[in-house]
């Protein structure tokens, strides 16, 4: 759950018919939207448990704080990659610099489920600049692999599960061939309407790929479409607030010490979100 001031967030996972492509568990797109001066943005520290946070901006910049320590400008192009496992806090606030001055803001945040395995693994944050994303373009398409292998790159982005996310920019008159790059994959489109198989797509929604299928995107006007997908899960994940486990009970003892202690905790955040209510 994403507190973002007044921000417009248009989730996409999880959905009614759907509830992930392949480890991607959740799917916001926030923005794109200017900010008045001195407007509060901030998400302040909240808790996770058993995901992996993905998050890229398009516009704008972000500070991350979390409970091991790690304190991280995000900026446009970078990807970010924050693992809960047992349980990380964390939050997201606007750059003091960029509070008395209007700013545009546009970006995504995935969450990635953990393999089972895993779900009580140690939490992480790495950090991966813009120039360290392999990218590629022609005067069909350009394309950037900022987590898994895709079109003869790899990213240096080390997932926990094999996963696929592509940032596709389309100029006008541009088209690209999309292989099976994983057993499950999915389009959506931040920005332009685009063409997938002759089907006539509009942003902000998005388009699970038939498995197996090397499809077709091409675009009248310039379009930016982004590819998600990979492993499926091993088996379905309960979901409440912040917290994702295979077992319901781990998610109800992390409610609880989260409302009872406010813990783990942000060095320098003297404040937090409440619990919302009852899981479960």
């Amino acid at each position: 759950m994403r507190e973002v001031g007044q921000s417009q967030v248009r989730r996409l996972l999880p959905a009614a018919k759907r509830q992930a492509v392949g480890p991607f568990l959740f799917f916001d797109h926030f923005g794109p939207e200017e900010l008045e001066p001195f407007r509060d943005n901030d998400v302040r520290p909240h808790p996770h448990i058993g995901l992996s946070t993905v998050t890229y901006l398009f516009e704008g910049r972000i500070v991350h704080r979390d409970s091991i320590g790690s304190v991280q400008s995000i900026e446009p192009g970078a990807v970010n990659w924050m693992t809960a496992g047992r349980g990380i806090a964390h939050s997201e606030r606007t750059p003091p610099e960029l509070r008395g001055v209007r700013r545009r803001t546009h970006g995504l945040q995935l969450w990635a489920g953990m393999p089972k395995a895993l779900e009580e693994s140690e939490p992480s944050f790495t950090h991966t600049d813009r120039p360290a994303i392999p990218e590629d373009e022609s005067e069909h398409a350009h394309v950037r692999v900022l987590v898994g292998r895709a079109w003869g790159m790899e990213s240096p982005v080390t997932p926990v599960s094999e996963t696929l996310y592509v940032d596709i920019s389309l100029p006008a008159g541009g088209r690209l061939d999309i292989p099976p790059l994983a057993s499950e994959r999915a389009l959506y489109a931040v920005d332009g309407a685009y063409r997938l198989q002759d089907k006539s797509m509009e942003p902000y929604v998005m388009a699970v790929l038939p498995a197996g299928d090397t499809v077709r995107v091409e675009a009248e006007t310039p379009a930016r479409v982004m590819l998600i997908g990979g492993e499926p899960l091993d088996g379905p994940r309960f979901i409440w607030w912040n917290f994702v486990s295979s077992r319901r009970e781990r998610i109800t003892a992390a409610a609880s010490e989260w409302s009872a202690h406010q813990t783990p905790r942000v060095e320098g955040e003297k404040d937090w979100i409440p619990l919302p209510s009852v899981p479960l």
